[in-house]
């Protein structure tokens, strides 16, 4: 890392600080929740300053207080990541980890994954309607996870207990409207949540553009006895998006729309066979499904594909078993089995001027696999390892490891290392293919090795913490398609390619106050693509040597959260450098530079019954996203969302 790297850094980390003591000693703080508990990165509870890595947790409180209504918009700005939005709202939504591919991002809801087969994930349709709390792991996890934990996890743990009844309704900007209502209750036997929730906007066009999403949630936990408990997990998800664009973000279409439709299912099992061992069962399910509807614009649309229509379904079933041993004081060890079938059904039919033209597909294949791994805390030092072994009915058996380590010093610090490996299956369509794509069933999946090393320093009774982390990863195996069958066997798809992610995350959270929290955050990320594979030289997508598409080289954050007697602020400040894309509105695309831009956030809310029991959870809230209504593209040719204004009220009680 360069100087000017270093000196930018030094100054945003000293800049976050400076205030830190004067503040300190205005208000008495009593504890701290700079050190949550962790679930996802061991899947056994352990604190954040125990991980061997970088860890962030999301909180329902930091939810509602920054005024966000998907789990997009609350990861954007965390160090290491990288949201893009290809324009409207309800358009694909991809996360990028670490510099890694989108699909390499595990998403998980209540230890469900919710991946497609093949690890695409679109964050356009998830909402945070009873979500408890978000834990975001960097690095390899496919040790516990399997396929698609390449470069992260992003797990949502739904709401469960208290006692809440409580509706919620927004109206702003587009003709926004958001309406949901959550009721939850319990003891400590047995408790439930049940979310409702039905949002709708205008997009970015003044042609067929708009989106809907209607989502239900549900989880309920049972503990008949001391030893024996059992939690089941129900999510519902359709949403609607009118789109007017073609792959190139050119207005084309005035009916064009896409369906989509998510189901997922958990249940988990727990049991403790003695003081020393506990037993767990999950069943999962996650169904995918839904197509493209585009009818005939007019009695002129006789020109190329008129019509079209498509229909997808994609399934994903799974039993887990795992024991866990407290072998002895501050030992935990882990083995279990796993097994998951897929199954991807589609259709499509076409109709152009070259005549009627129609597909089907219907293919499966199913995976087994056995892991194990153990967690030591012996003082000022904790150690983890993994090894899992996968054995797939397409290629193989795949074996993935990792180890880390955390050792805490003097002075509030602490150092932290880890290595391991991760896989990526290939999707369907790459293996089985349709319609003129010639799909490859030999192909191997996509594989990195990783590590990463920090430090971090917790300052000021806990009020303070500082963290820095350098990180690198190596991909290898990346399929690429190409047009002319490269293949012995005549395929379109190959692993052939490889690239690298190396970069810097540094992160200051502060909160000298009670009622105060500030965080600043800080990515340095360099991509290079070190193998093109199939593509020609000029490729503007993977071309040797070049940067991955759509990461910035650099970005910050700065969130500060006031929260004193009934009223609440939440204000953040996003910077992102220049960034590569490439333009596909012409053959062959072409290489272009997106530039750097700024965006400012501002929610807000009022509580005047906070007091009263009836009325506690109830909000006056208004909430101003792109306040200063920058012009910018995550995406080039499809504009990011302007200034957004909502304004709102939550009534009810509990939170």
């Amino acid at each position: 890392m360069n100087r000017h790297i270093v000196w930018r850094s030094a100054v945003v980390l000293a800049c976050a600080a400076a205030p830190m003591r004067a503040l300190a000693a205005q208000e008495a703080r009593d504890t701290t929740t700079l050190d949550p508990i962790v679930v996802t990165a061991t899947r056994v509870p352990m604190r954040a300053n125990r991980v061997a890595g970088h860890v962030t947790v999301l909180t329902a409180a930091d939810l509602r207080a920054s005024g966000v209504s998907t789990v997009a918009e609350a990861l954007e700005g965390l160090a290491g990541l990288t949201v893009v939005q290809t324009g409207s709202p309800g358009s694909a939504t991809s996360v990028f980890v670490r510099g890694g591919e989108s699909d390499y991002v595990k998403v998980l809801l209540d230890g469900v994954p919710l991946n497609e087969p093949g690890g695409a994930y679109d964050f356009a349709n998830l909402t945070i309607d009873n979500v408890e709390r978000i834990e975001i792991v960097r690095g390899p996890a496919s040790v516990l996870y399997g396929s698609d934990a390449v470069s992260g996890v992003v797990q949502l743990f739904t709401r469960g207990g208290g006692s809440v009844v409580q509706g919620h309704a927004r109206t702003g900007t587009r003709d926004a409207v958001e309406l949901d209502a959550r009721v939850a209750g319990g003891d400590g036997g047995a408790s439930y949540a049940v979310a409702a929730a039905w949002r709708t906007t205008d997009g970015l066009y003044d042609l067929n553009s708009g989106f809907e999403n209607a989502t239900f949630d549900g989880h309920v936990h049972v503990a008949p006895t001391s030893g024996t408990s059992a939690d089941v997990t129900l999510r519902t998800t359709s949403g609607t998006l009118r789109y007017p664009t073609d792959g190139a973000g050119l207005v084309v279409d005035a009916n064009q729309r896409q369906l989509t439709r998510v189901t997922t299912i958990g249940f988990q099992l727990n049991r403790r066979l003695h003081a020393r061992a506990r037993a767990h069962v999950a069943l999962r399910s996650n169904g995918i499904g839904g197509g493209i509807d585009d009818t005939l614009d007019g009695p002129g649309d006789t020109l190329g594909v008129y019509t079209y229509r498509s229909q997808r379904d994609l399934d994903r079933q799974s039993a887990d078993a795992w024991l866990d041993w407290d072998a002895w004081r501050g030992t935990t060890l882990t083995a279990g089995a796993t097994y998951e079938h897929q199954r991807d059904r589609g259709t499509s039919e076409s109709q152009s001027e070259f005549g009627p033209y129609s597909s089907a597909s219907d293919a499966t294949r199913h995976n087994w696999a056995g892991y194990a791994q153990g967690a030591f805390t012996r003082g000022p030092l904790a150690i983890t390892t993994g090894l899992r072994l996968d054995d797939n009915q397409r290629f193989g058996t795949f074996v993935t490891w990792r180890v880390g380590a955390s050792a805490r010093a003097p002075f509030g610090l602490r150092a932290f290392a880890s290595a391991g490996t991760a896989f990526k299956e290939p999707t369907f369509f790459e293996q089985f293919g349709g319609g003129f794509v010639v799909g490859n069933p030999d192909l191997a999946p996509e594989r990195a090795e990783s590590w990463e090393a920090g430090v971090e320093r917790v300052m000021w009774d806990g009020r303070a913490r500082l963290s820095g982390s350098y990180f690198g990863q190596r991909f290898r195996d990346l399929i690429q398609y190409s047009a002319s069958p490269v293949s012995l066997a005549g395929a379109n798809y190959v692993n052939v390619a490889a690239a690298k992610a190396d970069g810097v995350e540094l992160e200051a959270i502060l909160e000298p106050l009670v009622s105060l929290r500030v965080e600043v955050q800080y990515t340095h990320l360099m991509t290079a693509v070190t193998d093109a594979g199939v593509l020609p030289a000029d490729d503007a997508a993977f071309r040797l040597g070049a940067h991955l598409l759509r990461r910035p080289t650099d970005a910050v954050s700065a969130k500060v959260r006031v929260d004193r007697g009934p009223v609440g602020a939440y204000g953040t400040v996003r910077w992102a450098g220049a960034r590569a894309d490439a333009d596909f509105s012409a053959y062959p695309a072409t290489r272009v530079e997106l530039p750097a831009y700024t965006t400012v956030d501002l929610a807000m809310e009022v509580r005047p019954f906070a007091h009263a029991r009836m009325l506690s959870g109830s909000a006056v809230e208004l909430q101003v996203r792109n306040v200063f209504d920058e012009t910018y593209t995550l995406a080039y040719g499809f504009p990011a969302p302007g200034r957004v204004v909502l304004v709102g009220m939550r009534f009810g009680a509990g939170n």
